[in-house]
């Protein structure tokens, strides 16, 4: 009788086992980390059809969007939460390096009223769009196909946060110069009832009921974010600048940071993605469904931006050649 095979114990975890080398800290804490997806017809290893295991069924497994293993998908940055928190620490310093450094040499006494006014319309409404930016990326959080998808969203969310919070900062200062304006107090009523935001609204409230997974980033990292980022960050901070706002345009400076990382990992699952058959249609279609209104969103906006020529097609370009660099 042959003796028993003697198991050799794996010097790793099991998924980086077949990889020639020690696994890096990346691989090590963001891989094969959802429980949810190890069996799809019960992804929460209870009844496969009360509500949250349906929903997750419908909107995550039967995506149109397919690929037989999102698990490989690595973030081109390699991000992990020490690192960002490492990184980010450092950028929240410069910001209010920034906010400290222009409110000593009193920044905001010498703005002019009239740009005092545009950014009580332009600017300090926009927490409301970067909220619903951070909610996008938690949802998409939530419903990532794999774990590495999930911590690219995460640390998303918490920019979006990040920006909210730099925008609130600024509308408080603000309103101690123009008490009269109403910074702190008209954000709402421009956001539901002026011209410049209403295609951003139309936009952002149909895109957060887009439920299924892959629609929700596609719409969003594809679409709207780099709109946003062309307009509401790039648009506004040469507009601030042309005014004398110069803090403006370093704070939308440091925020177009954060938006290239978010780009870099957006195009690597858009280009793994691809490598699909049929993935090309799926996010075709989705883009063609959402790119009208994003582009009426842009319109509408830059057209209140002031000192800005030819600002809606230089913005719609942008955005253009953002997915086309994608092959899409």
């Amino acid at each position: 009788m042959n003796a028993p095979e003697v198991l050799k114990p794996l010097k790793t975890w099991s998924h980086l086992a077949g990889r020639r080398r020690k696994p890096s800290e990346y691989e090590i804490v963001s891989t094969n980390l959802h429980f949810s997806t190890d069996n799809p017809d019960a992804p929460f290893e209870l009844d496969p059809n009360f509500d949250m295991a349906q929903w997750f069924k419908q909107h995550r497994n039967a995506s149109p969007l397919q690929h037989p293993d999102w698990n490989a998908f690595r973030d081109p940055d390699e991000m992990v939460y020490r690192t960002y928190n490492m990184q980010q620490d450092g950028q929240e310093t410069y910001v209010f390096g920034l906010f400290d450094q222009f409110s000593s040499r009193g920044h905001d006494a010498m703005l002019e009223r009239t740009w005092a006014g545009s950014l009580a319309r332009l600017y300090t409404p926009s927490r409301y769009l970067l909220h619903t930016l951070q909610m996008a990326s938690a949802y998409l959080c939530q419903m990532a196909p794999a774990s590495t998808i999930s911590n690219c969203a995460t640390y998303q969310t918490a920019d979006s946060l990040r920006w909210l919070t730099h925008t609130a900062y600024r509308t408080k200062e603000l309103s101690k110069t123009f008490g009269d304006i109403g910074f702190g107090a008209d954000e709402r009523r421009y956001w539901e009832q002026d011209s410049a935001w209403q295609g951003w609204r139309e936009l952002v409230e149909r895109a957060l009921v887009a439920w299924d997974w892959a629609e929700s980033f596609t719409v969003f990292n594809l679409v709207i974010r780099p709109a946003v980022e062309e307009t509401v960050l790039r648009g506004l901070g040469e507009a601030a600048r042309h005014n004398g706002d110069t803090l403006l345009g370093l704070l939308t400076d440091a925020q177009l940071q954060d938006a290239q990382r978010h780009r870099r990992w957006a195009a690597a699952l858009t280009r793994m993605a691809l490598e699909q058959p049929g993935n090309r249609e799926v996010i075709a279609g989705w883009v063609a469904k959402w790119e009208p209104l994003a582009d009426a969103a842009i319109a509408a906006y830059c057209a209140a931006l002031p000192d800005m020529a030819n600002g809606t097609q230089r913005a719609q370009a942008a955005t253009r050649e953002f997915r086309q660099g994608l092959g899409l």
